[in-house]
């Protein structure tokens, strides 16, 4: 039987990284969480099968790591959550390919869905 897929989570919150990564264990995956993009991508390998990332971070932005991503990692989807959304950072992160784009807090039912299809490209969004 092929081991659950890897999702890294990017936050430099540790509260929010530690309930992300609880949530998404309690879905039957496993997690790999980082502070930072910058330490993701230092630590990058192919075994990850999706990121969340916040959006907004000291250091390197969701949308820098967006970009660093897909020059690295082409078809590694990527989920964003930000507490503070808006629509001009919303439109650049999916018009550059983001899956899903959540405002913090999100459901887990919502978070699911997204996951759902960023793991399964073939599934069309509800």
């Amino acid at each position: 039987m092929p081991s659950p897929p890897l999702i890294a989570i990017v936050d430099d919150d540790g509260m929010v990284r530690n309930s992300l990564a609880r949530l998404l264990r309690s879905m039957g995956l496993r997690v790999a969480a980082f502070e930072s993009g910058e330490s993701l991508l230092a630590a990058l390998t192919a075994e990850v099968a999706c990121v969340i990332s916040d959006m907004q971070m000291p250091g390197m932005s969701g949308l820098v790591l967006q970009r660093r991503l897909a020059a690295e990692r082409p078809e590694l989807p990527i989920i964003f959550m930000t507490a503070f959304p808006d629509e001009l950072t919303r439109g650049r992160a999916l018009d550059a390919g983001a899956g899903c784009y959540l405002e913090k807090p999100c459901s887990a039912e919502a978070l699911a869905r997204c996951l759902d299809r960023a793991l399964d490209p073939e599934r069309k969004p509800k």
